[in-house]
């Protein structure tokens, strides 16, 4: 931020911006390890991911997404999960974060920029990342918890236009100047979030964002240097791995984008 004047933020998406891949691929064997998810829906969870890194997910396949989370978390215990996402984050995370993005996190925290993770995963999943990579809040996907478990409703889904009118509350809430504030994405869902702030950037975009960056003049960014974070950063030593791996927010990139893959499939 500047001498004077109103603060401001860099706000980061997660898969493919922060995180090098989908965290469907690196999770969707501790899934099914887990008992959570079925062998069939890890493997559809894996094409899906070939697909996604392909051709990026449209806003059908977004929606479709949604529907299938919800489904399958319906049920699941909220404290195995968020105990498992500490047993094992490390071990999951830490080779797939891209070395550009820890580096540009720690430039806008040394400018004096709050730094927050914007992400349709859930929050489960992106709290603990982002304590991780140091950022200062998170946006993410809100589950309904009763009892201790998930009923399947989503309170909060952190995708499109809820993703920038997130950030819009944030500001009025911290003082941000969005006009002078930082954004970061790699998909054409995002350009919403993107176009609320005054200097958007696209990251490894699909060809949609990278078509509306080329129109609207905005900066593309390519990362392509995976790197353990702690070898960035002094973490603490990460516990051993559970033999029984969960993580709810991960499910989000995977089985709804198979959907979209079975429409088009039909449609062809």
């Amino acid at each position: 931020m500047a001498a004077t004047g109103r603060p401001t933020a860099a706000f980061f998406d997660l898969d493919k911006t922060i995180i090098a891949k989908s965290s469907t691929m690196a999770f969707s064997r501790p899934f099914q390890a887990g008992g959570l998810i079925t062998r069939r829906a890890m493997l559809r969870s894996v094409y899906a991911q070939f697909v996604y890194v392909v051709g990026g997910a449209d806003h059908d396949q977004m929606e479709k997404m949604r529907e299938f989370m919800s489904r399958l978390c319906a049920g699941w215990d909220v404290a195995t999960i968020q105990e498992i996402v500490a047993d094992t984050l490390h071990n999951i995370v830490d080779p797939l974060v891209y070395d550009e993005a820890v580096s540009l996190i720690e430039q806008h925290h040394a400018e004096g920029r709050d730094v927050i993770i914007v992400s349709a995963s859930g929050s489960e999943l992106v709290e603990p990342i982002g304590e991780m990579l140091g950022a200062d809040q998170v946006v993410a996907t809100r589950m309904e918890v009763v009892d201790g478990r998930y009923t399947g409703t989503i309170d909060f889904y952190a995708y499109a236009e809820n993703k920038a009118a997130a950030m819009v509350e944030l500001a009025e809430a911290h003082g941000y100047d969005l006009a002078r504030s930082y954004a970061y994405s790699d998909s054409i869902t995002d350009v919403p979030m993107l176009a609320a702030v005054g200097h958007p950037h696209a990251v490894n975009p699909d060809k949609d964002l990278r078509r509306v960056a080329r129109e609207r003049d905005w900066p593309v960014l390519a990362f392509d240097k995976p790197v353990a974070l702690r070898r960035r950063l002094r973490l603490p030593p990460a516990r051993p791995t559970l033999a029984v791996l969960a993580v709810s927010g991960a499910v989000v990139a995977g089985g709804a984008i198979w959907a979209g893959v079975r429409r088009r499939r039909r449609a062809a």
